[in-house]
């Protein structure tokens, strides 16, 4: 009888174990609480606003990810950390998402899965007033600045005679150009906006967008959130609310371009 006993508390024990193991690798599915890591330095997507006193992350991509979390009944949990550490963000499973204006490149699919693409926008030169920097032949022998791991990088890459300076933070690349340190950086348009608000003396032109363009969610590989994820991103879509956040965050009112001219 106390060996039956003993056997039953040892299978209560194990099958007690393994459903505490299930939940746990199922925290993205069954957790009230989505981890979406982002880099927040890319006005108007995602950007750290102190108006109110405290430090909080604000932008484009942040109402979208609450707007879809509230739509799937979770809350959203947001970590700010650098770019080029959001993919190893996901692939340790510290994240359940990230959104941070990322492009769904190739290369970045072997390593993550992404959401349909949300929104499409287009690289620029940003360099010192004047100093005639308006193709990417004009780079040719100049010292260049982009975020380290963006889609920006992967640009300037492919144009030739150019010396590349990764670096961490677009404010980073910005304050290097003023400095006279770099002659020139690959930035998108919506988020050089911002900055060239801010500091005149600087300007932007437009580069032909790549073949591999838009910002999409991702994912760590094999999770079931974007067949959560897309069909909001659809109804987002068609109901209007993607273009009242295109023009809440890209308009001449846009928050980000109100705190970038210090209005």
């Amino acid at each position: 009888m106390k060996r039956f006993k003993f056997l039953l508390t040892a299978l209560f024990s194990t099958l007690l174990t393994l459903l505490v193991v299930t939940a746990c690798n199922s925290a993205d599915t069954n957790s009230n609480v989505l981890v979406m890591a982002t880099s927040a330095d890319y006005p108007p997507y995602e950007f750290i606003d102190s108006s109110s006193g405290q430090e909080e992350i604000i932008g484009f991509d942040i109402d979208i990810a609450k707007y879809i979390a509230e739509k799937n009944g979770k809350t959203l949990q947001i970590n700010n950390i650098d770019f080029n550490g959001l993919i190893p963000a996901l692939q340790a499973k510290r994240a359940d998402l990230v959104m941070a204006g990322m492009t769904p490149t190739e290369e970045r699919k072997k390593s993550v899965d992404f959401s349909e693409v949300y929104y499409e926008a287009k690289n620029t030169i940003v360099s010192k007033k004047g100093a005639n920097l308006t193709t990417a032949d004009t780079l040719k022998g100049k010292k260049v600045g982009v975020q380290l791991g963006s889609i920006q990088q992967g640009v300037a890459e492919k144009i030739p005679g150019i010396t590349m300076q990764p670096l961490n933070k677009i404010n980073e690349i910005v304050q290097e150009i003023k400095a006279g340190r770099i002659e020139a950086a690959i930035i998108e348009d919506t988020v050089a906006k911002g900055y060239i608000a801010a500091n005149p003396d600087l300007e932007f032109n437009l580069l032909p967008n790549s073949e591999e363009a838009g910002s999409a969610i991702a994912f760590p590989k094999g999770s079931p959130l974007p067949a959560r994820f897309n069909p909001v991103l659809q109804e987002m879509k068609s109901n209007g609310k993607l273009e009242e956040l295109v023009k809440k965050w890209f308009g001449e009112d846009s928050p980000a371009l109100k705190k970038a001219s210090g209005a």
